[in-house]
């Protein structure tokens, strides 16, 4: 049962392009996420692995993401109206069986004040969630959410990865770093580099996913760039080229004009 989780998430190359889809928990109905079933669609189309996702996502829209590999995030922060801080768990893993996820996703926060009860939690999931035979993907962000460039240096990054491995976690997501491959080298689970804020161009952004694909990276877990973006099947189309096909930064470039011209004659 583990291992068709993992391969509903992980192509046979070992690799995933991973849509975050899990920003309505703290940002409601942000641009790109107004008509999800929409979105979710033109996700599929591109040629995404899998979606981390929210329980009401994962029960409203299941005919749209049933192609691809579920992640259901159990952590829930703060919204805007708030604190978007570090969270606490919302939902179990026996719900995360009930919607048919392949997997779950927690978050930790080291170095900040919650550091402990995060990283508490997260060993929590892990044990339960292997009683079941559930993967569980574990979300690493130095500093929380707000964090100084201080606190985002390969040693941080990579202490982060570590830990989250030494927990039992059966791959990371985490920040990317200038020097990746010494987190990806350090870490005994496969690393799945985060999306992070907008990039400026889609050019910049195939840059970064193909640095990080790489220095070894098994993926990347990607919301904004995609959700956002004017044209997201061409998008994903390219990001998939990217983690599986190996090509160059200009050959995404020339698949995502191409994938424009099919999608927009």
């Amino acid at each position: 049962m583990f291992t068709r989780r993992l391969n509903r998430i992980f192509r046979s190359d070992g690799r995933s392009l991973i849509v975050a889809f899990d920003h309505g928990l703290t940002e409601g109905p942000t641009r790109g996420l107004e008509n999800p079933g929409k979105i979710l669609s033109e996700i599929v189309a591109g040629g995404a692995d899998a979606i981390l996702t929210s329980y009401g996502i994962a029960t409203r829209f299941a005919q749209e993401i049933s192609p691809l590999g579920l992640i259901l995030r159990l952590d829930v922060g703060g919204t805007k109206l708030g604190k978007m801080g570090p969270g606490i768990q919302f939902f179990e893993v026996e719900d995360a069986i009930r919607v048919a996820a392949d997997a779950v996703a927690i978050s930790a926060f080291p170095g900040t004040p919650q550091e402990q009860a995060t990283m508490q939690m997260l060993a929590g999931v892990i044990a339960e969630a292997h009683t079941w035979g559930m993967p569980v993907m574990a979300e690493l962000q130095p500093g929380g959410f707000d964090a100084g460039p201080e606190f985002f240096t390969t040693e941080n990054i990579a202490l982060s990865a570590r830990v989250a491995a030494e927990l039992g976690a059966d791959w990371v997501k985490i920040p990317h770093a200038s020097d990746f491959n010494k987190v990806v080298s350090s870490c005994y689970v496969p690393v799945v580099m985060l999306g992070g804020v907008k990039a400026k161009d889609e050019r910049a952004l195939f840059e970064v996913v193909h640095g990080a694909m790489q220095d070894g990276a098994t993926g990347v877990a990607i919301g904004r760039n995609i959700f956002q973006a004017e044209h997201p099947t061409s998008i994903v189309t390219a990001l998939a080229a990217l983690i599986h096909e190996d090509v160059s930064v200009d050959k995404a470039w020339e698949i995502y004009q191409q994938a424009l011209t099919k999608t927009n004659p």
